[in-house]
């Protein structure tokens, strides 16, 4: 039987230190599914298409990948796919509290569904999306931040 994971978050855009957990992630289940959520309530910087088409091509050759988009709560995702354990990353204490407790509200909602975290390497720490945005916002560089072969200036042209 293969070993699933769900690896949700906004990925507004996905990052190098997202794909750092989420191939870290691939060392303990056979299948990670990355999930975009989608909340109503915010506006994105980036629409889900294009968020979806970064991941695919950050994640272009990583066996046991797939990506979707849901408007749901995590644990009914999960429990719709079958899937038992949701992967967190965190860059510092800060992160860590926050996932904590969302970790413990879904294990209220749904205990047979474990939150696993794992903590960014180091040379991703400083990565956030927030971070990528202001560089695109002020036509800054990129690159150091996102997984090779992510233009996003291209992707914001289409």
């Amino acid at each position: 039987m293969k070993t699933k994971a769900l690896f949700p978050g906004s990925f507004d855009p996905f990052t190098s230190g997202h794909l750092n957990i989420l191939k870290r992630a691939l060392t303990m289940f056979d299948e990670v599914t990355v999930a975009i959520g989608i909340n109503i309530d915010k506006r994105g910087f980036f629409p889900t298409g294009t968020k979806m088409e970064i991941i695919r091509q950050a994640t272009k050759g990583l066996e046991g990948v797939s990506v979707i988009s849901y408007d749901n709560l995590t644990v009914d995702i999960c429990r719709e796919l079958g899937i038992r354990h949701i992967i967190r990353g965190v860059r510092n204490m800060i992160d860590f509290e926050t996932e904590r407790s969302i970790a413990d509200a879904n294990r209220k909602l749904a205990p047979e569904i474990e939150t696993i975290i794992i903590p960014t390497a180091q040379e991703y720490a400083h990565i956030s999306s927030t971070a990528v945005r202001d560089l695109l916002k002020h036509h800054g560089d990129t690159s150091l931040f996102l997984p090779d072969g992510i233009d996003l200036e291209k992707l914001m042209e289409k």
